[in-house]
């Protein structure tokens, strides 16, 4: 990682600052949760797509006999063939940050369907560490001003041999790239272009990695606390400190918006944001019909 490691930012950087609003027991136990992240990296100068490649590398190790390491990092300097949701492209060229990261599974199923809003999380806070001001938008759209400037996309997979189950988290995050395609350049932005100067890649991807083992120990915190809670009841559960620092960061909540599964070809209907369900799902408010409902899949455009 060059001269900046995962565990520097952590401790020299990160617990000061979490101390500040969580109990120290709570930061110690929600960064051992999250410890694998980033205890294995492969760094590759240029690859076609991330996401595929960490596929076929987790089944030839298995053929070997060997597990994919829990918390690995695959990087690369440019991708040339990136795809993001419904196979649309992604612009990846050298500059910015691309990478996966590999997950083992081991949260139940309730808990699974909230790694995207605390991959989301992760991005965002260590994009707001440098000094902009950088929103989420349900799931985890990452953007400033209303233009994005990273994109998460995550995935389960089920390896071929031993049968593991992991959650594959792919990141694009433009940092120093300032050369958008003609149809993405108003919509989106880079750090460089914001900051005025390039951001050193490797203390980034640090930075970003330490974000990542906070969000996914604090997922994982979270679930310890409500199993140890459950009395069966379903009452009186702790309330999910990732969803808070997730809606803190977002500014999804009372927007106008056009809801769809694939909201850019095909929007479905204009709805306004009432909040965040416990499970990550989004209560939304159908503006002609004003019937409330809770989406666990799909898109949302700003309307305003």
């Amino acid at each position: 990682m060059g001269v900046v490691t995962v565990r520097q930012i952590i401790s020299d950087e990160e617990i000061p600052a979490r101390l500040r609003h969580y109990p120290a027991e709570v930061v110690e136990a929600v960064y051992r949760y999250g410890a694998p992240v980033g205890n294995t990296i492969q760094h590759f100068p240029q690859a076609e797509r991330l996401m595929p490649l960490a596929r076929q590398l987790i089944n030839e190790d298995e053929v070997r006999g060997r597990s994919c390491p829990n918390g690995m990092v695959f990087l690369a300097d440019e991708l040339t063939d990136s795809r993001g949701r419904f196979q649309r492209y992604w612009h990846a060229p050298p500059g910015g940050l691309w990478l996966t990261l590999v997950m083992a599974n081991t949260l139940l199923p309730e808990s699974m369907r909230l790694y995207p809003l605390a991959a989301g999380m992760a991005c965002c806070e260590a994009i707001r560490s440098y000094g902009l001001d950088a929103r989420l938008k349900w799931v985890n759209d990452v953007h400033v001003a209303g233009r994005k400037i990273c994109g998460v996309l995550c995935e389960s997979f089920t390896s071929a041999t031993f049968a593991e189950e992991y959650v594959l988290i792919g990141v694009g995050l433009n940092v120093n790239n300032l050369v958008f395609p003609a149809e993405l350049g108003a919509m989106a932005v880079s750090m460089k272009e914001l900051l005025g100067c390039d951001t050193e890649l490797s203390a980034f991807a640090a930075r970003l990695l330490a974000k990542f083992s906070w969000s996914f120990g604090l997922l994982c915190f979270d679930e310890a606390q409500r199993l140890a809670a459950d009395d069966g009841s379903g009452t009186h559960l702790p309330d999910s400190l990732l969803l808070a620092a997730w809606r803190e960061l977002s500014d999804t909540v009372g927007r106008r918006v056009w809801f769809g599964f694939d909201v850019q070809k095909e929007p479905q209907y204009q709805a306004e944001v009432l909040g965040l369900a416990l499970d990550g799902g989004i209560i939304l408010r159908h503006l002609e019909s004003g019937v409330e409902m809770v989406e666990h899949s799909g898109e949302l455009l700003y309307i305003d």
